[in-house]
């Protein structure tokens, strides 16, 4: 039987699914095996749109009434849910319909065994922590894998000042900065040639994109630390935008300041039982394999 702290389930999927035939099965088989449990499940927009006379819960009440968020898609689907739950304390899990995808960690083939074991208790469960971003005035917002500094609608590489706790480490010529978690260490910083950190790293990774000087390599800093950067010399603001998880984008203006530390509630993700990091790594990214003969 479900255990007693998960009995009211958020159900998300991956947006904008009119093409994707394998979405609108497992959505649909997850929402009967969860019902057939006798659990109260609400769904949200783009859930509810692939099952038949079920209508969306709205943000507020998704988050208000629900001890666990299944989310159904790719690792941007399930940022999208952090950043509605982290808040309330919420856990999520994820079904992996994405590509890569180091955070939803569950295969649709065998989902139905996970999600039982999950519901009787057998799971892990960490926290991994978020950042905060301020751009001037603004209101912060959060990042669990990066926030990036780039250019925008110009093939000019940007030029910057970055101070790290308050003293200046480098004005930088380059297309920007990846600031990353260690969740994101393996999301944009990845790709950008950055270290890749262990989920539990109390660690901050600051990853220069296409950098002027050969020497500006990747930074770790500790996850204590307060990154801030502003514009200078003949950059255009105009030509500029802050982005968080890839989904919340930033105007710059000249005189602004980037400002980004931890922020103090971190999210809870589950995982299976037997849930390995590494053996995540080593399978994505494909070591050790062989070369075909």
């Amino acid at each position: 039987m479900p255990t007693a702290a998960f009995q009211r389930i958020a159900l998300l999927a991956k947006s904008d699914p009119t093409s994707d035939q394998q979405l609108a099965a497992t959505v649909q088989v997850l929402y009967r095996f969860l019902l057939q449990r006798d659990l109260q499940v609400a769904c949200d927009a783009a859930a509810a749109a692939l099952l038949p006379e079920v209508t969306a819960a709205s943000p507020e009440v998704l988050v208000a009434q629900s001890d666990l968020a299944i989310v159904v898609g790719g690792d941007g689907t399930l940022l999208r849910g952090v950043h509605q739950f982290v808040h309330a304390g919420v856990p999520l899990l994820g079904v992996n319909l994405g590509r890569l995808g180091f955070l939803v960690d569950i295969s649709p083939d065998d989902m139905l065994t996970v999600l039982a074991a999950v519901l009787c208790g057998a799971y892990q469960q960490e926290e991994r922590f978020l950042l905060s971003c301020t751009v001037g005035e603004q209101p912060p917002q959060l990042a669990l894998n990066d926030v990036v500094l780039h250019k925008w609608h110009v093939a000019r590489m940007l030029e910057f000042n970055l101070w790290l706790d308050g003293t200046l480490l480098d004005t930088q010529r380059s297309d920007g900065l990846i600031v990353a978690t260690p969740t994101g260490s393996t999301a944009y910083a990845l790709s950008g040639g950055g270290p890749l950190l262990a989920p539990n790293l109390d660690a901050i990774a600051l990853v220069p994109i296409c950098p002027h000087t050969l020497g500006n390599r990747p930074l770790v800093v500790g996850g204590d630390s307060t990154v801030v950067m502003a514009i200078c010399g003949r950059t255009n603001p105009a030509y500029v935008r802050v982005t968080c998880d890839g989904q919340a984008s930033l105007c710059l203006a000249a005189d602004e300041h980037v400002q980004i530390s931890r922020y103090p509630v971190p999210v809870r993700l589950l995982h299976p039982a037997d849930y390995d990091h590494y053996t995540i790594l080593r399978t994505k990214l494909g070591w050790g394999e062989q070369p075909v003969q």
